[in-house]
Parts: structure tokens; C-alpha cells; sequence
């Protein structure tokens, strides 16, 4: 499979470059962050962003979205990714979007895909409880109850669900915490009774929420897959999530080395360009070689996603670590280059540091898919 981007993916490409460069610059992050602003992203920018088609990129046409792939997704991450834009593009239009795809029924699609491709409905995943990534440690537990279920547990980091109008919450009805099996989604109202939600900031000024349920009813029509067996839909839908992270993080640390260049041709020590200095240079080098590996490794994954292929999962992993480390490598050598001025709020660099370490450990670190792959090969 060519690791290459096709024309049409090329237009995609540019016209996401060119919106969010316009809509959603890192000035526009800086006004979100000084304003304390409490969901970490402008509804009037995802709207505009929805009419842009992609809110509902992943969506079917039947749906009314634009019916592409995560290849098409991952390019508008990328190019969020420079401009530090925020939005709810990953917990909607890519985890939203496949988990409805994926397991809704057709009446559940048929509710909720036309909303989220037209911008009007946010979704948020509540699944990790525990301190760090851990898909399958869920305690949450499903009750029985008459025709349905009763949902009690905690979700601590669920992002963001202080905007969401609907949770996919994973919970528990069978089995003991750490098991794979006994795992069923639910697709459950933000303002139903029992549902209580404490917003939370990040580092990289993005919305969070700690989630509470208690006694929350849900009944047959609100499972989202089959009982029980939500644990590979789960999964399914982190991947994309995951390689969706991996390209946005592709696209800060694209930005923070085309930032850091410039900045080596202006800055003058000694009477000379800094960039002349032979031993930045060689970091430059290097860096610009280690986001080129990372570019490759996370279009591999967008594609094998996209055609179905049984490895998939082991090039998401793959691609989430090599970003994960990618990223820091590239937002640490931009801090370092730029000079102590790299850490004040005069420069943007240190935004882009924020924003990679969060989205770094968001779905697991380069520890976690390590693992990850290392299991799935065998060791």
C-alpha cells in the first residue's frame, strides 16, 4: 500500500489547512485559555466547521455526512494540530461518529448521525477509571432493572464531557474489572437523572469532565452493540480515536519544527545566524527525519483502518507510540532551540509543548501501545 495521499485527499488537505490557519489560529487558543473558557472550544467554530463537512467526515452519505475515511479525518487532525485548534473533532465526529457506525442500530443511527454531521450533537466516550489508560479496567457497574439496566460508577476523565449532549458510557455486566468479556456500551442522554458532571481543564486548556452515575435506568434500545460484548467495539473505536491523536500530533510537532527553523534564521549570536551553528543543525536534521518516520507510520495506520485490515491495530499502536515520542522530541528540541524564551507566553512554543504531552498520554502513552504490540506479536 503507497504511503501516499490521493487528489482528492490532497484538496482535503488544504482546505483544512487553509480553514483552521483562518477560524481556529493559535491566537484563537490563546483567547480560549486566557478566557478560562469552560467547555475549551468555540460552538460557532465547530458549527462553521460542521458546514466545512468535517463534523461528518466519518459519517454516511445516507446520513447526510460526507461518507470518507480516517485518512480523511487523520488530515484535518493534522491540520488542527498546527494551529493548536480546538474542537471537538475527535470525541464527536471520530469516536461518536464509529461507535453509532459500528454498533448502532439502524434507528440509533438514523437519530444521532444526521446531528453530528450537521454540528448539532456532541458526544463524549466515558469508558477509563483508572489513573491511566486502561480500556478494559471498568468497574462501572449495569444492574438489571425491569426491561433494562441501572448504571452506577465513575468515569474520571472523560473528555469533553462537560459539552456533550450524549455519553457512550462503557459499563460492566459481567465479569470482574480487567476483564476483556462482559463489557456493553450504552448510549445515555448528559442530562439524564442520576448523571452528574464536574468540568475540568487540562494542561493544554481542553476540556475534561469527571462523570458520575448513579442509578442511571437505561433500558434495551440504549445498548450500544450486543450485551456483553461491547469490549471489541470498544477497542475498535479507541483505534481510530488513537490514530486520530497520532495525526494530530503529527501536525504539532510539523508545526513546532517549521516554527523553530524560522526561528534559527532570525536569531543572531556571535555575530551570526544561529542557524548556521553546525550542531543545531544536526538536531534539525534529526528531528525533521523522526517526524517523516512518524508521518509514515500514522498514514499506514489511517489506511489500514480504513481497508479493514486484521493488523490494523498493531499499526495504530504503532503509530500512537511513534507520534507520542515524535512529538515530545519535537516540542522539547523547539523549547531548547528557541532559549529560555521558549517557556514564556511571548512565543507559542510552549502551547505546542502543552497540548503534546496531553495528547501523548490521551489513550495511552508510547509505554501502553508498546505493550500493546508487544502481545499482539506474540511476546
Amino acid at each position: 500500500m503507497a504511503l501516499v495521499l490521493n487528489d482528492d485527499q490532497k484538496m482535503i488537505r488544504e482546505a483544512a489547512d487553509g480553514f483552521f490557519a483562518d477560524a481556529a489560529p493559535v491566537a484563537e487558543h490563546r483567547r480560549l485559555r486566557d478566557a478560562n473558557d469552560p467547555i475549551g472550544f468555540s460552538r460557532a467554530t465547530w458549527k462553521a466547521m460542521a458546514e466545512m463537512g468535517f463534523a461528518g467526515v466519518m459519517v454516511p452519505e445516507a446520513h447526510g455526512g460526507a461518507g470518507l475515511g480516517a485518512v480523511e479525518a487523520g488530515l484535518v487532525l493534522e491540520a488542527m494540530g498546527r494551529n493548536l485548534s480546538a474542537a471537538p473533532m475527535l470525541s464527536t465526529a471520530l469516536l461518536g461518529a464509529t461507535a453509532l457506525v459500528k454498533g448502532g442500530t439502524a434507528e440509533q443511527q438514523a437519530n444521532h448521525l444526521p446531528l453530528i454531521a450537521a454540528g448539532e450533537r456532541l458526544f463524549a466516550l466515558a469508558a477509563d477509571e483508572a489513573a491511566r489508560h486502561a480500556p478494559f479496567h471498568v468497574a462501572t457497574f449495569a444492574e438489571p432493572s425491569g426491561n433494562g439496566f441501572r448504571l452506577s460508577g465513575i468515569k474520571p476523565f472523560v473528555l469533553d464531557g462537560g459539552a456533550a449532549d450524549w455519553l457512550i458510557v462503557a459499563a460492566r455486566t459481567d465479569g470482574e474489572t480487567g476483564d476483556r468479556k462482559g463489557i456493553t456500551l450504552f448510549l445515555v442522554p448528559a442530562n439524564a437523572a442520576g448523571v452528574s458532571i464536574a468540568r475540568r481543564s487540562m494542561v493544554d486548556s481542553r476540556g475534561t469532565a469527571r462523570v458520575t452515575l448513579d442509578g442511571v435506568e437505561v433500558d434495551g434500545a440504549d445498548v450500544l452493540g450486543e450485551v456483553g460484548k461491547g469490549g471489541r467495539l470498544l477497542e475498535a473505536v479507541l483505534d481510530v480515536g488513537r490514530a486520530g491523536l497520532a495525526a494530530e500530533m503529527l501536525g504539532v510537532a510539523g508545526q513546532s519544527f517549521a516554527t523553530t527553523v524560522d526561528y534559527l534564521k532570525q536569531r543572531e549570536q556571535f555575530g551570526a545566524k544561529i542557524g548556521s551553528f553546525q550542531a543545531l543543525q544536526h538536531r534539525a536534521a534529526h528531528l525533521f527525519c523522526e517526524i517523516e518516520l512518524a508521518r509514515s507510520a500514522t498514514l499506514r495506520a489511517l489506511q489500514a483502518l480504513d481497508a479493514g485490515d486484521a493488523q490494523a491495530p498493531l499499526f495504530v499502536s504503532l503509530a500512537k507510540a511513534k507520534a507520542g515520542d515524535v512529538v515530545k522530541l519535537a516540542t522539547n528540541e523547539a523549547v531548547q532551540m528557541h532559549g529560555g524564551i521558549g517557556m514564556s507566553d511571548d512565543y507559542d512554543i510552549g502551547f505546542f509543548m502543552k497540548r503534546a504531552r496531553a495528547a501523548a498520554e490521551t489513550f495511552g502513552d508510547s509505554g501502553f501501545h508498546g505493550d500493546r504490540m508487544a502481545l499482539m506479536i506474540g511476546y
